[in-house]
């Protein structure tokens, strides 16, 4: 989220450059087939009795986003995928995925604590979106909407000369509105245009982190 303060990117052609290609040659791979219809099998004999003395599980609170309302109730916290922990293409892909996901947590519920923790005080885009974060999310105000959607993820797996990795990230942030603490609009965000994102992360002691995260074509 901008919350309409532009965002400066440290651009280099080359990064650039990189972004363009891998996005474009990046594809959505979407599919499978839903587990063909199956028949209950016949109640073994005394199954009924057996079902009498499990006990009921305990319900566990529904999440419930943010809406105009009030602000997001019991938001799930977002998981590091098993993926995500190796020091291979595909993990750094979905780590990519998986720190977007924990920007869009921090959305609904100022919590900034868990993408922090992984980010490098140098980010630069967490150097403009952060601060925003915590000022919608302090006093009363809340966020509805403008959560992220990552459209696409690649990276070269090419290790640069300072041990870093870099993977593109195309996303797209919808709309939504930032609230004050009575309930009345503070500022309307609107849907974006396609986003590309230059993520810079460095494996280390058997975990991702990011050194920098820059928006390019702003």
């Amino acid at each position: 989220m901008t919350f309409r303060t532009p965002i400066t990117s440290r651009r280099q052609a080359a990064a650039a450059a990189l972004v363009t290609v891998l996005l474009l040659t990046a594809t959505a791979c979407t599919g499978g087939q839903a587990p063909p219809n199956t028949s209950p099998s016949a109640e073994p004999s005394g199954a009924s009795a057996s079902a009498s003395s499990t006990p009921t599980p305990t319900p566990t609170a529904s999440y419930k986003p943010a809406d105009a309302t009030g602000r997001a109730q019991n938001v799930p916290v977002p998981v590091l995928p098993e993926a995500a922990k190796a020091e291979t293409k595909e993990g750094l892909e979905a780590f990519a995925r998986y720190w977007y996901q924990l920007l869009n947590y921090s959305y609904e519920t100022g919590d900034l604590s868990r993408i922090s923790s992984i980010s490098s005080g140098t980010c630069a885009l967490c150097g403009k979106v952060f601060p925003g974060i915590k000022t919608w999310n302090a006093e009363g105000r809340w966020i509805v909407g403008a959560n992220v959607t990552v459209l696409a993820v690649q990276s070269t797996f090419v290790r640069t000369a300072d041990d870093n990795f870099q993977v593109a990230v195309q996303s797209q942030q919808r709309s939504g509105s930032l609230k004050n603490a009575n309930g009345s609009e503070g500022q309307a965000v609107e849907e974006s245009k396609m986003l590309g994102d230059l993520m810079v992360a460095k494996y280390e002691k058997g975990s991702w982190t990011v050194q920098n995260v820059d928006r390019l074509g702003s």
